[in-house]
């Protein structure tokens, strides 16, 4: 379920980007209507607007800002990346004490 909840998060991103990028809508002077389609679209563009990747330019009107937008994804990849050293450090010593167990008995 929760692997099904993170793809349709993504493809609410995906959506959400294609609408800005598709519009050029990158400086203030291009912003664009925007309006969510769903839930999923609703809560990622609420994370774009609060890690302030989107700004509202005028009333409904938004705009991508992608020097925020490429930060807030390298973060992303950051704690992606963290949590696989550590889910990899984590195997190794369970698999050394393990040798180590089937060496000492």
């Amino acid at each position: 379920m929760a692997t099904a909840a993170a793809a349709l998060a993504a493809r609410a991103r995906r959506e959400i980007q294609h609408a800005f990028f598709s519009a050029d809508a990158v400086r203030p002077d291009r912003a664009i209507a925007f309006a969510p389609d769903n839930g999923f679209e609703r809560r990622q563009f609420e994370r774009l607007r609060s890690a302030g990747a989107v700004h509202e330019e005028q009333p409904g009107r938004y705009w991508l800002d992608l020097p925020a937008y490429d930060r807030m994804l390298r973060r992303h990849l950051e704690r992606v990346r963290i949590f696989f050293a550590i889910l990899f450090a984590a195997g190794f010593l369970l698999v050394l004490a393990g040798t180590l167990i089937r060496l000492t008995a």
